[in-house]
């Protein structure tokens, strides 16, 4: 697919209630043509379709778009919009109002209160959580029933949350309630940035095609419309990312223990996997002996005040392992001058930080399990991963925090646009997945009997070739730019 366009300048206003209209990207102009020819000559396949699009590209105001687009032509008459978390349905508010779209929070306390769709107070859409359609299917399925909604595009945001097991279909409760509540919609729309699961599931809104390779037969999950994060570097609509990982030597023993019976392992090139689980969790304490997770945040704050020599207003978001770590991280940058907001799921203060730090307050974001998908803030400029957590999905979409463009800046900067940074301790899996963040790499559902392994969305860090840095396992190895270039060479 070609380079998307960019331009969402507004244009003269159209249609009544609507403050403006919305120039759609190229890409975006693609969705609203590939979902009217399903709309209007339906795939005998069925009603699904999936979306890739990177970070940043705009998938939330693109299927927007498209529902407004169809609902003036007559082929669609309301919205229903599936959300990962609470939070993210602010972003869905505030991107269906630019366009005179008024969506509604479903409140599980209330199941009947819908109403009949249209009387009232009309809206055109639906939004609520996969949480609260799981738990209360029963309910929200009885309500739609009552507010008889016509012709409905269902929308399924990060869907790779929703896993499909057809073995079990309860244990997956997300996906099967989204399957079930969905099922009489014209359309079914996925939407994600990160197109795969950890644990060889598919999803729900997904189109699957048989393959064969020399591990046997696999469903490969296809994608109606890609748009792949280096499309949107080389459009300069969003930020390319440097890595930094920070190398060394992991001592393992017990404290008094003689040096010749600790043992010692390099970061970087450990091959046996229970040894690199043990240095990663090691590397990230701030006070372990290695003062990996020590220098490699100092280096993280040095970087973000360089970063603000041109852009004074850039943020840093640091990911820890639990709350202790994180107050630790915190007290640590405190101590430094900096301003710090911490949130974690228990703290009930934690989304006003959340919106204080995307308003311009504070100099970092400490975080354990809040920013990884679906934050948005493009102020943030530099991202410090210090947690066990390496999954592909996980780290990319913490990483991918800090490619999103301000509009204040895009004016400023040309194409390519300056780079965010991201440091992390030099663990092989992260590696690996730095390597093809950028990229798109299919996602293979294999059958279980010839598993011998969780799939993990393309196992990049299997087949990276790495070697012992020897007297070198303390530096700093770089990585830049969408094409990231090898390294590792002395």
């Amino acid at each position: 697919m070609a380079s998307p366009s960019f331009d969402l300048g507004p244009a003269p206003t159209r249609g009544p209630g609507s403050p403006a209209t919305v120039r759609p990207r190229q890409w975006q102009s693609q969705l609203i043509q590939l979902l009217r020819r399903r709309v209007s000559q339906p795939d005998p396949a069925g009603h699904d379709v999936l979306i890739h699009a990177g970070p940043g590209a705009g998938k939330t105001l693109g299927a927007l778009l498209s529902f407004q687009r169809l609902r003036q032509e007559g082929h669609l008459s309301h919205l229903l919009v599936f959300c990962h978390r609470s939070s993210i349905a602010s972003q869905w508010h505030t991107a269906a109002a630019r366009l005179g779209l008024r969506l509604r929070d479903w409140d599980p306390e209330q199941p009947q209160s819908l109403g009949e769709a249209g009387t009232e107070e009309p809206w055109q859409g639906l939004l609520l959580t996969y949480q609260a359609a799981g738990r209360h299917r029963t309910a929200l399925r009885q309500a739609l029933e009552n507010a008889r909604l016509g012709r409905v595009l269902a929308i399924a945001d990060e869907v790779h949350h929703l896993g499909v097991d057809p073995e079990e279909p309860e244990a997956c409760a997300w996906g099967h309630a989204f399957t079930s509540l969905t099922a009489h919609a014209v359309l079914r729309l996925g939407l994600t940035g990160t197109p795969f699961r950890a644990d060889n599931l598919a999803f729900c809104a997904a189109r699957r095609v048989r393959v064969k390779d020399a591990s046997g037969v696999a469903w490969r999950i296809e994608p109606d419309l890609s748009v792949e994060p280096r499309q949107l570097i080389v459009a300069g609509d969003v930020r390319p990312l440097e890595f930094r990982f920070q190398d060394g030597w992991v001592d393992h023993g017990r404290a008094g223990e003689a040096a010749g019976d600790q043992e010692s392992s390099p970061l970087s090139a450990e091959g046996r996997e229970s040894w690199r689980a043990r240095n990663l969790r090691r590397a990230i304490r701030l006070g372990d002996s290695s003062s990996i997770a020590l220098r490699l945040l100092l280096a993280a704050r040095r970087r973000l005040e360089r970063v603000r020599q041109e852009h004074p207003e850039a943020g840093g978001l640091v990911i820890a392992r639990d709350i202790a770590h994180a107050r630790r991280i915190s007290g640590l940058l405190e101590e430094e001058g900096d301003r710090v907001h911490l949130v974690h799921s228990q703290d009930p203060e934690a989304p006003r930080r959340l919106a204080e730090f995307q308003a311009g307050e504070g100099d970092w974001l400490v975080s354990i399990d809040m920013c990884a998908e679906g934050f948005d803030a493009p102020r943030l400029r530099v991202v410090a991963y210090l947690t066990t957590v390496v999954t592909r999905s996980r780290f990319v979409q913490a990483i991918t925090r800090a490619v999103r463009m301000e509009d204040s800046r895009s004016a400023l900067e040309a194409i390519p646009r300056q780079p965010s940074y991201v440091f992390a301790p030099a663990d092989p899996l992260l590696i690996g997945y730095a390597r093809s963040w950028s990229l798109v790499e299919p996602y293979l559902v294999r059958a279980r009997p010839d598993s011998e392994e969780p799939a993990s969305g393309g196992g990049s860090a299997q087949s990276l070739p790495l070697q012992a840095l020897a007297d070198r396992a303390g530096a700093v190895l770089h990585l830049k730019g969408p094409q990231l270039p090898g390294f590792l060479q002395s």
